[in-house]
Formats: C-alpha cells, structure tokens, sequence
C-alpha cells in the first residue's frame, strides 16, 4: 500500500474543528488518489483574474520544479468553468467562488470542492466625487455617477456585485432597480472592456473615462490607485457588504496539482494569499 506523503501528513495532523471539515474532506481525497513515482505531465492551471499576481508567488513557493506547473490560464472564473464544462481539460480550477467547482462536482468533473480564500468588495471612485462609506449608497444612486461592475453569470464578481444590490435594497427601496439599470457591466465577459496595453482592467475603466466608480474586490486595488491618480478606494459599509469565498476544484489525480492544492491550505499558502490581501479561509 502506498504510504502518505509527508506534507499530507502534516496537515492531516490538524485538529478537525467545525470549520475545517471541508478541508479535512478534501485532504482524504488526495490521500486517496494514487501517487506516481514519475514526474506528471505539466500542471494545468484555470484561475479566477483576480488571483493572477499571487498564484504566480504560490507556484514560485511550493517547491515544484518550474517545469512542473504550465502557465495558468487566467479569466472570468463563470466563463473558465464554462470551458471546463465544454470539454476543456485542467487539473486545477481555481475560482473567486464556491458555486463554479460545486457545479464541476455535479457534473462528475471534479474529484473534491474546498474554500482556501476570502475576499470582499470595495468601491473604487474618482476622488472628487468624495464618495465616503456613509454616503456611498446616496451617491451610487445619482444619476450623474456612471458606475461599473463585472458581469454576472460570467465572473463572480458581477454576482457579488448582484448581491451587494440586495443588500442596497433592504437599506433604501428601490435601489437594487436603480444600480441594476445603470450598471455598467464592463468586465468579465468575451464582449466587454479590453484594457490599455500595460494596465489592468480597473484602470482602464477609470483611464479611459469608462465610469465614475466600480463595485469590485478589495483586493488588489492598491496597485489600481498607482496605475491611475486621482481615484479612492471606499470600503463597503457593513449593511451592503458580502462575503467573496474563493474555492478550488481538484480536477484531475495529477500529484503535483494536488500538491500545489495542499500548498494553497497550508500556512505558508495562506501567508502568501494574505501579502495579496486575500483572507484566510479559517481563524488559527
């Protein structure tokens, strides 16, 4: 019988609390799967955009040859999973949410589903707006502000997007209707926004005078704000804000995707996942 690789093995030392039996579960899937003596073919990526720079430091960290992991495919993590779902092949799916590998576990894609990252979303804004968290609501539902968002169905960043207009709603009727028709969906689809040569989608938006303000994640703004002058960078006050669970799919028996998967859980991942501003998915 084949034994346990040592990293499995650390973690599998965990105490089992409540909020880490996901992980417990995904763990016993990969002690399951078998290990090849040899070295597997290439590690294929498929990740949400927003993990583009901090994946690139967790491959760097996790130890595999760079020969080991193939360039990962970045995208709307929606339109990745719907490749996924078309016949594309991966062993790893990375998304900025729970819903796309639950969906490739209902379809018999995915070998196991675990949560190993949190987000939120913020509002980036032309700085002479003066959007603040106490009148950000009032000031989203002018007519004068154009606002963007990303697409629904297509990234999950234009469902949390959704989601924060529900919120908007219980907070000032109406207002879901009003942010829904005035929303400009100009990321995350095959068909919206391409960004300037050398900038980032967010900056685009504001570079190209696309929209006054954008409902996104948190994470990552920093750099935004360097790319373009002049913007802020508003929290979401506490009753329109949503949680952004990322979670991973295990695609394929691959040994070094299931290491880069442990990596991701284990605490140097998750420190690493931290310095991109992304949350742990468990407290110590």
């Amino acid at each position: 019988m084949l034994g346990h690789p040592e990293p499995l093995l650390s973690l599998m030392r965990f105490s089992l609390s409540t909020r880490l039996l996901r992980r417990a579960a995904f763990l016993g899937v990969l002690a399951l799967a078998p290990v090849s003596a040899a070295r597997a073919e290439p590690v294929r990526v498929y990740a949400a955009g927003s993990l583009v720079a901090a994946l690139k430091d967790v491959i760097a960290a996790t130890g595999l040859p760079a020969e080991a992991v193939a360039a990962p495919t970045f995208g709307p993590a929606g339109l990745l999973r719907q490749r996924l779902e078309g016949g594309e092949t991966a062993d790893l799916y990375l998304s900025a949410d729970l819903a796309g590998p639950r969906r490739l576990a209902e379809v018999g894609k995915a070998k196991a589903v675990v949560p190993f990252a949190r987000n939120k979303l913020c509002v980036l804004a032309r700085a002479d707006f003066g959007l603040t968290p106490d009148n950000l609501l009032d000031r989203l539902l002018k007519p004068d502000l154009r606002l963007a968002t990303s697409t629904p169905g297509a990234d999950p960043g234009g469902d949390y997007a959704q989601a924060v207009f529900e919120r908007a709603e219980a907070v000032h009727p109406g207002a879901k209707a009003t942010l829904n028709t005035k929303a400009l969906k100009l990321l995350g689809s095959p068909n919206t926004m391409v960004p300037m040569a050398g900038r980032s989608l967010s900056a685009t938006v504001f570079l190209g005078n696309n929209a006054d303000a954008l409902l996104y994640y948190c994470s990552g703004q920093g750099g935004t704000l360097k790319e373009a002058p002049g913007l802020s960078l508003i929290q979401l006050p506490t009753n329109m804000s949503v949680p952004a669970t990322y979670g991973m799919a295990l695609l394929t028996d691959n040994p070094d995707a299931m290491q880069l998967a442990l990596f991701l859980v284990s605490e140097k991942g998750q420190a690493i996942l931290a310095r991109h501003e992304l949350g742990p998915i468990s407290e110590p």
